[in-house]
């Protein structure tokens, strides 16, 4: 199967436009024509143009910026589509697939009327295909590139045929070689000597003198187990010893593929055809089933069983890669993660986005001095500064009555009179004139650490541009 207008089909099946219609690329600094539809072929523009004389000689062409990255994955979803004619499908460069129908053809009526129904389906999805039908790999593609019809004799079809480059091309016709009849013909030790081993390759394969098997994709790992039972459940321990040998199975395969599940989900079907979902979300990528069992309780006994559940299906529907991890010489050379199992277990009553912490910012604004996370999609990090000490509490900066640059012997904060017993400080602290916080635009600011007689330990400041003082922080 190949898509000539693989990139153009996929952009216009969404949004149609009558008339000549292209995209683009940058390449080399200038915009140019990645693929085109047949209206604009139609008028004379070529794939490689230049957008500039594009437009010239198309004034009314539509174009839009290519996106090579969502066309492999829309060849992609054409891979998984194709394997409904045969299960060895493979991809063809980044325009086509390679089929191997060689024991599935039958199914369909022979190969005739498979060729017949692939265009109908393709072609009623608005896509457009050219198919070529070969006893060899390089035989089909050389059909579908280079011939008019699906089975056209191999011999006529031109050199390029053979998936050659330009350069090989152009100089086996400036020697009179046209087609693969012609190179066939001729002898191979001076074809072999000009134009180097590559040439007869690609000829062996498409004759069949050497094998070129079809490679299919590896089907993704599916991380989902099931327990069909005999007789019906209704019990919390008997669904919990079921989920149990399903954790098992599912961990033994994570353990395999070196992942670890970070979502769960539990589907109970009752014997009335109903279904109930547990989903579990973990704060920690885990694959130990003795840890992940006990925190489905919560869920499972909120199931409603009916007259019974018959069947239970568990799927990792999120998973993440795991590092590798040293084998010790005792089972506690890696004790489990009591933190993760925690967070999960007050993540289940309050959702895990609800469960924060605070991590280290890179700045020595007090405000900006943090970051707050949720705990399940972030690590604790030891890189707090220490010195010097910073108030547990920290609030808008409240104004009150003092003048100077030291700290007032008496103020009144929140209506309360305080008296000042100890003062440390000041610690200059300039704003980070990169970024506009309304806040710092009084400038620099003096802070003090005040001790009161009341027994309040509080974070005041000076502004030396503006002179006056305010309460920012209260220490514990």
């Amino acid at each position: 199967m190949w898509f000539p207008r693989l990139a153009t089909d996929r952009v216009l099946r969404a949004h149609p436009v009558d008339g000549p219609f292209a995209l683009t690329i940058r390449q080399d600094n200038s915009d140019r024509l990645y693929c085109l539809n047949i209206p604009a072929e139609q008028a004379g523009l070529q794939c490689g143009m230049s957008l500039a004389d594009a437009r010239a000689f198309c004034p009314d062409m539509v174009c839009r910026p290519a996106r090579p990255d969502l066309d492999a994955r829309f060849l992609a979803t054409l891979r998984r589509w194709a394997m409904r004619w045969c299960p060895w499908v493979g991809y063809d460069g980044a325009d086509g697939l390679v089929l191997d129908i060689s024991g599935s053809s039958h199914l369909w009526g022979g190969e005739g009327a498979l060729l017949a129904r692939m265009r109908a389906r393709l072609g009623a999805a608005g896509l457009e295909v050219r198919l070529g039908l070969g006893n060899t790999r390089g035989a089909a593609w050389a059909r579908a590139h280079y011939g008019t019809q699906a089975e056209q004799p191999l011999d006529s079809l031109p050199v390029a045929a053979l998936r050659l480059d330009n350069a090989t091309s152009t100089a086996l016709q400036r020697l009179g070689l046209r087609t693969i009849s012609d190179l066939s013909r001729t002898a191979r030790a001076p074809l072999a000597r000009r134009f180097g081993p590559a040439l007869l390759q690609r000829l062996d394969q498409a004759l069949g003198h050497m094998p070129e098997p079809v490679t299919p994709e590896p089907a993704p790992v599916h991380y989902a187990v099931r327990l069909t039972l005999p007789d019906p459940i209704g019990l919390v321990a008997d669904v919990m010893a079921a989920t149990g040998r399903l954790l098992e199975a599912l961990c033994a395969k994570l353990h395999a593929q070196g992942t670890g599940a970070r979502a769960l989900v539990l589907t109970l079907r009752r014997v009335d055809q109903g279904s109930q979902q547990v989903e579990l979300r973990l704060a920690a990528a885990m694959r130990d089933a003795a840890r992940i069992l006990p925190l489905f309780e919560r869920g499972v006994t909120t199931v409603q069983a009916g007259f019974g559940i018959d069947q239970l299906r568990l799927e990792a529907t999120l998973t993440e890669p795991l590092a590798a991890q040293q084998a010790g010489l005792s089972a506690t050379s890696h004790p489990p993660d009591r933190l993760a199992d925690l967070v999960t277990r007050i993540g289940t009553r309050i959702g895990l986005e609800n469960v924060r912490r605070f991590l280290p910012a890179d700045s020595h604004i007090p405000e900006r001095s943090f970051l707050i996370a949720p705990a399940a999609h972030s690590a604790p990090e030891t890189g707090w500064r220490s010195t010097p000490p910073r108030p547990l509490h920290l609030f808008p900066p409240e104004a009150i009555a003092a003048t100077g640059p030291t700290p007032p012997a008496r103020f009144r904060w929140r209506r309360m009179q305080l008296q000042t017993a100890r003062a440390i400080g000041p610690e200059r602290i300039a704003p980070e004139w990169w970024l506009d916080d309304a806040d710092w635009r009084t400038g620099m600011r003096d802070y003090w650490c005040i001790h009161t007689r009341q027994g309040r330990r509080l974070w005041l400041f000076h502004t030396p541009q503006n002179p006056g003082w305010f309460v920012q922080g209260e220490f514990a």
